[in-house]
């Protein structure tokens, strides 16, 4: 037994991830038994995307990165593919923050770029105020000149946020947030280990696609066979498939080629060799646990047909040969730039186009793509909430 093996071993299934499992083994699929329909609309209309970027991407907690970005105490990453800038560290006690990347003396952007920087200050630019990453004003070049300014009144404006299961959620509205739904999910990705992974490679996408219609080749099997039939699909049994829900978040499972007789389903390594589960989370995350890694996807909407992706590979472990570098590069080539990018990416580009023309006034969903439905329940929901 590998060393991922043994610790996936350790760990036991939620009773959740154990149940859909049951139903694949048994044959039960908790879909929807009917055909049923979803408004073309939804994905077509700029009004209805600012109603859910007033009710649901200004408002609801929401992921914007794995914990293994910042592994270490110390460091910082920009964050702004949101709307607002953001900063996320990880301070000195190894708690994770989100900040508003401003600094407090003329507004300047604090910290520049991109890429996760190594440091336990932050300077700003422009006039060199000096932050901590716990968002303390540390120091301010000629104090003399702001008489009776106090330093504890000047710290990094702090946003509501909460680490658990591996990621880090936050919150955009200031004020008293509820992350007790993104803790009760976090379990089964603390089941899957999730927090214990270390960062591949990242990679941001433009897809020029409504949210949605990327997210609902996460929520149904049907395509799974057929779109990823050069890639993944031979991988994977038609149409073997069960799915649940935590809150307002999706959790599903597809059933691998692979014969699960004999299988124990509470071995998370086995589990994970027979099973492909798939999370897809309100307002627009993706989790795809593969059998010996985990994509993370979280969706940025920019405009009614414009998405930004940006798409986390985490592995148990940094690579120590060059042979086993290869392995996890091409793992990467095939998920990232193959089936996301050149399949399921595609997918929702040329939905978008076709949607736009009016010829289908709705989409026609059959018996294996009900958790779409279950999916836009939720979205409408969350619109009706907000009024």
């Amino acid at each position: 037994m590998s060393d991922v093996d043994t610790k996936h071993s350790a760990r036991r299934p939620t009773d959740g991830m154990l149940a859909l499992a049951k139903d694949i083994a048994d044959g039960r699929i908790r879909d929807s038994s009917q055909a049923t329909t979803v408004p073309a609309s939804v994905y077509t209309d700029p009004g209805y995307w600012a109603r859910e970027k007033a009710a649901i991407y200004d408002r609801l907690p929401q992921i914007l990165a794995p914990s293994a970005v910042l592994p270490d105490p110390g460091m910082a990453v920009p964050h702004d593919a949101t709307g607002r800038p953001l900063l996320i560290t990880r301070d000195g006690d190894g708690t994770a923050r989100v900040f508003l990347n401003v600094c407090r003396h003329r507004g300047t952007r604090l910290v520049e770029g991109a890429e996760v920087q190594c440091t336990k200050k932050l300077v700003c630019p422009y006039h060199a105020w000096t932050y901590s990453v716990d968002g303390r004003l540390l120091a301010l070049p000629r104090p003399d000149t702001f008489p009776g300014l106090d330093k504890s009144d000047y710290g990094l404006v702090e946003l509501p946020s909460r680490e658990t299961g591996g990621l880090i959620w936050f919150c955009p509205q200031d004020g008293p947030a509820d992350f007790s739904l993104a803790e009760e999910i976090g379990q089964d990705f603390d089941a899957l280990g999730m927090g214990d992974q270390v960062l591949f490679r990242r990679k941001t996408h433009e897809v020029a696609g409504n949210w949605k219609l990327i997210m609902d080749a996460f929520l149904e099997s049907y395509h799974v066979t057929r779109l990823h039939a050069k890639t993944i699909g031979p991988f994977f049994k038609d149409g073997a498939t069960s799915g649940d829900m935590i809150g307002p978040h999706s959790r599903s499972a597809v059933g691998r080629l692979e014969e699960m007789e004999g299988i124990d389903l509470e071995d998370m390594a086995q589990l994970r060799r027979v099973v492909t589960f798939a999370y897809q989370l309100l307002p627009g995350a993706l989790i795809i646990p593969s059998p010996d890694y985990i994509n993370v996807m979280v969706m940025m909407p920019q405009a009614h047909d414009r998405t930004l992706v940006e798409d986390f590979m985490l592995i148990p472990e940094h690579p120590a040969t060059d042979k086993g570098r290869d392995h996890w590069e091409r793992s990467w080539a095939l998920l990232d730039g193959g089936v996301f990018a050149g399949e399921d990416f595609r997918a929702a580009e040329l939905g978008q186009q076709g949607l736009a023309t009016g010829a289908v006034p709705h989409l026609t969903l059959g018996t294996l793509e009900g958790g779409i439905r279950r999916y836009h329940e939720t979205v409408e929901e969350a619109l009706r909430a907000a009024n």
